[in-house]
C-alpha cells in the first residue's frame, strides 16, 4: 500500500504558495492554520474555515433548504464529490441560488484563511472537496477580495479580535434604536457567541456580520470578552428564527452531532 506524499511545512506565506499553484494549474488542497483552500486546475473552487458557517449552515438556517435535504445530498453524493450537483438535480435548490450562496461562503472563509497571510502548512495534490464543482474563482480574485475586506474592516474598527472571540454588550442604546441589520447583530451578542456564531444565528454571510459588529465596536456598544474573564462554556443558544427570510421550522442538529456528521462525511470523501 502506497503512503500518500505530503509536502513538509514551510514558512512560505499562503498567498505566495497559492500564486505558485495557480501558475502550475494545480489541483488539490492547501492547508493553513486557519482553514483549507481547494483548487482545481489552478482556480479556487472551495474554501473552508472553522470560524465561518459552512454552506450547509447558511442554506438550512436561512430556510433555502431543509436540513434533511442537505444531509440526504451528502449521503447520496458525498463520496463522489457531487453534493452540489445532487442538490440541483434533485430539484431541492436552483443552480443560481447554490452558486450565489457558495461564492458568499467561499469569500467569507477566504477572508479568515488569507487576511493575515499566515504560512502554508501543506498541499495535498489531487484532494477534492465533497461539495464538488459549483463555481471556480481565479486565485488573484480571491486574494484581492480578501485584502479589500481586511482594509475595509480596519477602517471601520482596527481591532481584529472582534472577528474571532466571544463578544459582550456594553451599556448603550437598545438594539431597536439602531439600523435594522446592526440591531439584529447586537441582539445576538451575549458574551458567549463569536462573530461566526452570530452570523449563523442570523442566517447571514459572515462578512456582512463582521461589518456590523465592527461598527458596534467603534460605537462602544460591544467589546471582546477578555480570556481571563470568559464565562464557563455553555451550549450555543438556539438559532433565532426571526432575522432570516422565513426559515423552515426544523430544528438543527445538536452542535456535537452536526460536527461529528460533518467529520464523518469528510473522512469518507477522503
Amino acid at each position: 500500500m502506497t503512503t500518500p506524499t505530503r509536502v513538509p511545512r514551510t514558512d512560505e506565506p499562503a498567498s505566495a504558495r497559492l500564486r505558485t499553484l495557480a501558475a502550475q494549474g494545480a489541483t488539490g488542497a492547501l492547508s493553513t492554520e486557519s482553514g483549507i483552500v481547494y483548487l482545481a486546475t489552478g482556480h479556487v473552487v472551495h474554501v473552508e474555515s472553522a470560524v465561518t458557517p459552512d454552506l450547509g449552515d447558511l442554506l438550512t438556517h436561512s430556510g433555502a433548504l431543509a436540513p434533511d435535504g442537505w444531509w440526504e445530498a451528502i449521503d447520496r453524493a458525498g463520496r463522489r464529490c457531487r453534493v452540489g450537483r445532487q442538490l440541483v438535480d434533485s430539484g431541492q435548490l436552483a443552480a443560481g441560488a447554490l452558486e450565489l450562496c457558495h461564492l458568499g461562503a467561499l469569500f467569507d472563509a477566504a477572508y479568515f484563511v488569507l487576511a493575515h497571510d499566515g504560512p502554508a502548512l501543506r498541499f495535498r495534490p489531487g484532494a477534492a472537496h465533497w461539495l464538488g464543482a459549483v463555481r471556480s474563482v481565479p486565485v488573484d480574485t480571491v486574494l484581492r477580495e480578501s485584502r479589500r475586506r481586511r482594509e475595509l474592516l480596519h477602517r471601520i474598527w482596527p481591532e481584529p479580535a472582534v472577528d474571532r472571540v466571544p463578544l459582550a454588550r456594553l451599556p448603550g442604546p437598545d438594539a431597536a434604536d439602531l439600523p435594522a441589520r446592526r440591531g439584529r447583530a447586537l441582539a445576538q451578542v451575549d458574551g458567549v457567541r463569536t462573530a461566526a456564531q452570530i452570523a449563523t444565528a442570523l442566517a447571514c454571510r459572515t462578512f456582512h456580520t463582521l461589518v456590523e459588529l465592527r461598527r458596534l465596536a467603534a460605537a462602544g456598544l460591544v467589546a471582546p470578552v477578555a480570556p481571563a474573564s470568559s464565562p464557563t462554556p455553555v451550549p450555543p443558544a438556539p438559532v433565532s428564527a426571526e432575522p432570516g427570510p422565513s426559515p423552515r421550522p426544523a430544528a438543527p442538529d445538536e452542535p456535537d452531532t452536526a460536527l461529528l456528521r460533518r467529520l464523518l462525511h469528510a473522512l469518507e470523501a477522503l
